[in-house]
């Protein structure tokens, strides 16, 4: 079964500061990881995807991901946060190869 965790369930960054969002999943076969954002009052935008390959994803707006199969993580993370950075961010995963980025199931969210 896939199960995808996102432990921090809300956390404060002052601009300015790295941010770093976790994701941890738990499924053995091939997997491709996502994360999508949701600013108030809208709906979900694709960030990232991690697809077999290079471990360091980079993403829009500055976000960058780490695949790190023997940790089974893909944390989100920035350089420097910016107050427009506040929204909820949901981390997926699917067992297929996607045709687009927005075939991935939703899991629980992290707000930032």
């Amino acid at each position: 079964a896939q199960l995808v965790t996102q432990p921090d369930g809300h956390i404060n960054v002052s601009e300015g500061n790295h941010v770093e969002l976790r994701c941890n999943y738990s499924y053995g076969g091939s997997i491709y990881l996502f994360w999508y954002v949701q600013y108030p009052n809208q709906g979900l935008q694709f960030l990232l995807k991690y697809l077999p390959g290079p471990t360091r994803v980079k993403g829009i707006k500055g976000f960058e991901a780490d695949f790190k199969k023997d940790e089974n993580s893909f944390h989100l993370m920035k350089a420097s946060a910016h107050w427009s950075d506040s929204a909820k961010y949901f981390c997926a995963l699917c067992d297929t190869v996607p045709e687009s980025a927005g075939g991935a199931e939703q899991k629980p969210s992290q707000t930032l």
